[in-house]
Formats: structure tokens, C-alpha cells, sequence
């Protein structure tokens, strides 16, 4: 356990972020290195790849409902120094994620195809999408035990363990995808069904590494079977924080799922140049992620310990970090977009897609910094129901307009990103007026907490 109560904020939340950086750069590369043998089969096997990819956002915010939970509560626990309530989140956590996995596999395999259909703009790139999607299937099954073990570790200010298993998750995903894609070695080629079969493979090395640092050397949090019996308040406690956090992500795949549909009557190749950009944005979003992920543990054992002063002061650290980075990344984008999309394909067509996109939702990056900031700050309070409240707001000002112009003459893609920086702009708004009311309703006023702890301390040291 790592104590976040005490020394320097900035220190605090880069020490934190660097390793989570490091661990979901490294995680992310699981798509960008199956993007790659990927993109050699076509613009088809792209398309599909990158349709049936949507799915993992369904995934991802079921998993965040069990990891916000997990992150916010252990964090809580351990600002309080009440170890006995930090196990037992723990280890209901661990019991959640084995029933999220068990419906996961179950549903995954029996809802592949009509999902990939609805969205896949031709026969072919439906084709590719189920075989990857039906493939993966698994290694999305496991990411709950991965979220899991890994948030109970970053609630108690740990997170080293966690990116050294993804990192060697990911050299083994990198070694098995041309073996299984392209048949390097084997001469049995298994193509876009070999990328989804390397990642599941790779998911679930991890997941046997970090249940062996558990059962071996974490001592803060441990694996009980005693404590794997449901208990129901502890499992509402940890959907009360967790579940608004999944529902963001679930908006996420919505909207990512209404602009690919939308973009259907353009062809696999607009669908491949859009997928292509997606995970690029997606790579260079990792550090103001990983900073949003810091800030939670981070303003949590503050929030615990009722340092509130400090729990201000984690969000300002974190959103002048997290602007310096997006506004880099933005310049960058404008200077040259077209160096984050030539190794993945040399196709002029798609590139022409691809190379628009990341310069027009460029512009849309500090302010998806400081939206993310703000939902860091809203799992430490506690309270992420303004967060989805945040993201479901984008469902009026994005997707209906979008639906509605789609159907107009003269519709084109940028279009589509034109609107996506105008409405996230105003998410980012709507995130810091919600963000205030919190602080409002959960915090004492700026300096109330000091002239307290002031007062007390006269009164300690009053003669008599």
C-alpha cells in the first residue's frame, strides 16, 4: 500500500500515471499490433475488424463499472486506513468479475454475427468481423479478472505490478499475432480470426501472472475465498459507483456504433480510414487517460483521510498536466496526421479518410483532457452519476443531429467530425459545472477544512 495523503500532489499523480501510462500504451498495442498484420489482408478485413472492435466498448464499460467501483472504494478504504473493508471490496470485486465473464462468453459467442451485420458495410468485411469478434471473445471474458485484480491494486496507490504484466501480455500478443494471422513459422495462416485468437491468449497470461503476484506477495489486499459469499450491501456499494461509469463508456459505444452505421453508405473504405483514426486518437490519448486514472486513487485517499483541500488541489494538478499534453498532441496532429497513418495502411483511399479525420478531431483534445479529468474527480468523490450525466448529453447534441443530417443532400464525412468537436466542447462545460455543484454538495468551502484544523489547534494549545 502506497500512502497518497501525504507529500507533493504533482508528485503524487505523476508517479501514479507514469506506470498506468505505461501499461495501457502497452495495452493498446494489442489493437495497434493486430491492426497491422490486419491491415495487410484488405480494406475488407480492416472494415470488419475495426466494426466488430465497437463491441469491446460494451466490454469496456462493464468492466469499468466493476473497476471504478473497485478503484474508488479501496481508495476510500485505505484514506480511512480500514484494511478489513479494502479486502472485503476486493473480494467481492472478484466475485462479480467471475459472473460478468461467465454472461460475457456466453453472450459474445451467441451474439457475434447478427452484431457484425448490422454494421459491416459489405458481405466481406461482415465476414472478417465475426470470425475476429468470435475469436476475441474470450480474451474479453477475462478482462473482468484482469480490471479486477488490477483496480484493488491502484486503489492502494500500487500500479507497477499491473503494467508489468501488460507489457509482457503484450510482447506475447506480438509474438503470436503473425504466427496465427499470417501462419509465420507454422504455414497455417488463420487470418483475421488468429488476431482475436492471440489476444485472448494473451489476456489470459496476464490474468494467471497477476493472480500469482496475489496469491504471493500482495499483502494489503488479499485473495479470500471466505469472502467470495455474495454480500449484497458491498456489491451495491460498488455498482453505486461503478455503474454510472459503465454507463459513460456504454454511451461511448453508441455513438461509436451510430458513426459507423452512418458511414455504411460510403463503403469499406471510409469505414477502414475511420478505424484506422479511431485507434490512433485512441494511442494518443493514453497519457491524459492515464492521468485521469491517477487522479481517482490519487483525490480518493484524500477524500478518505477528509483532506479536502488536497483533493482540489489533485484535479488542478491534473488538469494543467493533462492540457500541456493535449495541446501538444494537437499540433502535432495538424502538422503531420499523416505519420500516424502510414504504417498502418498505404492505401490512398483510406488515407484520405484517415488523415482528415485526426486533423479536424484534433481540435477536440483539451478539451476531452479536461473531460476526463473531471471523471477521474467524480469516481474520487464518489459519485459518477454526473459523469454519465455528462456523456448522455452528448446523445442529444451529437447523435440525434447527426442521424437527422445524415439524411440530407450534400452529407459528407467531415461532417461527422465537424460535430463531434463542437459537441464535445460542450461536454466539457457541461463536466465542469457539474464538477463545481459536486464539490459544492461533498466538499466545505476552499480553506473552511485549514481554518478548522487551525482553530483546533489554538484551542489544544490555550493555557487554562
Amino acid at each position: 500500500m502506497k500512502d497518497l495523503t501525504q507529500g507533493s500532489l504533482l508528485r503524487c499523480l505523476v508517479e501514479m500515471a507514469v506506470p498506468i501510462a505505461v501499461g495501457m500504451l502497452f495495452q493498446t498495442l494489442y489493437f495497434l499490433i493486430d491492426l497491422y498484420f490486419v491491415s495487410r489482408l484488405g480494406d475488407a478485413a480492416i472494415a470488419g475488424v475495426s466494426s466488430a472492435g465497437t463491441a469491446s466498448f460494451v466490454i469496456l464499460a462493464l468492466t469499468q463499472m466493476l473497476g471504478v467501483g473497485t478503484v474508488a472504494l479501496v481508495a476510500h478504504a485505505v484514506g480511512r486506513k480500514d484494511q478489513a473493508d479494502a479486502n472485503l471490496v476486493f473480494n467481492q470485486s472478484v466475485l462479480l468479475s467471475a459472473v460478468c465473464g461467465g454472461v460475457t462468453l456466453i453472450a459474445g459467442l451467441a451474439l457475434s454475427a447478427p452484431f457484425v451485420r448490422s454494421l459491416a458495410a459489405d458481405p466481406a468485411a461482415a465476414a472478417a468481423g465475426i470470425a475476429y469478434l468470435r475469436a476475441y471473445t474470450p480474451g474479453l471474458a477475462l478482462q473482468f479478472a484482469l480490471v479486477a485484480l488490477g483496480s484493488a491494486l491502484r486503489g492502494t496507490g500500487i500500479a507497477q505490478p499491473t503494467m508489468i504484466v501488460q507489457m509482457l501480455t503484450v510482447i506475447l500478443n506480438a509474438v503470436l499475432a503473425p504466427v496465427l494471422i499470417a501462419g509465420w513459422g507454422t504455414g497455417h495462416a488463420f487470418g483475421v480470426a488468429g488476431a482475436g485468437w492471440a489476444s485472448s491468449i494473451a489476456i489470459a497470461f496476464g490474468v494467471l501472472c497477476l493472480w500469482a503476484y496475489f496469491a504471493r506477495l500482495e499483502h494489503y489486499v488479499k485473495l479470500d475465498v471466505r469472502q467470495w459469499r455474495p454480500q449484497l450491501p458491498v456489491i451495491r456499494r460498488i455498482l453505486n459507483v461503478g455503474l454510472p461509469a459503465g454507463g459513460e463508456f456504454f454511451m461511448m459505444f453508441i455513438i461509436l456504433s451510430v458513426i459507423y452505421w452512418v458511414i455504411r453508405p460510403f463503403g469499406p473504405v471510409a469505414q477502414a480510414g475511420f478505424g484506422i483514426g479511431g485507434r490512433v486518437v485512441q494511442a494518443l490519448f493514453l497519457p491524459v487517460m492515464a492521468l485521469a486514472f491517477a487522479t481517482t486513487p490519487v483525490a480518493g485517499q484524500n477524500v478518505g483521510a477528509r483532506q479536502f483541500e488536497r483533493v482540489r488541489g489533485t484535479f488542478s494538478a491534473a488538469v494543467r498536466l493533462s492540457s500541456m499534453l493535449m495541446l501538444a498532441l494537437t499540433l502535432l496532429c495538424q502538422w503531420r496526421p499523416e505519420v500516424f497513418v502510414r504504417p498502418f495502411t498505404a492505401e490512398p483511399a483510406v488515407i484520405a479518410v484517415a488523415v482528415p479525420y485526426l486533423r479536424i478531431i484534433s481540435w477536440n483534445f483539451v478539451a476531452s483532457g479536461f473531460i476526463f479529468s473531471c471523471s477521474g474527480m467524480f469516481q474520487a468523490l464518489g459519485n459518477t452519476w454526473p459523469s454519465l450525466l455528462s456523456s448522455g448529453s452528448r446523445l442529444l447534441t451529437y447523435v440525434v443531429p447527426l442521424l437527422l443530417w445524415s439524411h440530407l443532400p450534400g452529407f459528407t464525412l467531415i461532417n461527422i467530425w465537424l460535430l463531434s468537436v463542437a459537441t464535445t466542447l460542450l461536454q466539457a462545460l457541461t463536466s465542469y459545472l457539474l464538477l463545481r455543484r459536486e464539490y459544492r454538495s461533498k466538499l466545505p468551502p476552499p480553506g473552511a477544512a485549514l481554518q478548522t484544523q487551525a482553530a483546533a489547534a489554538g484551542a489544544t494549545g490555550a493555557p487554562r
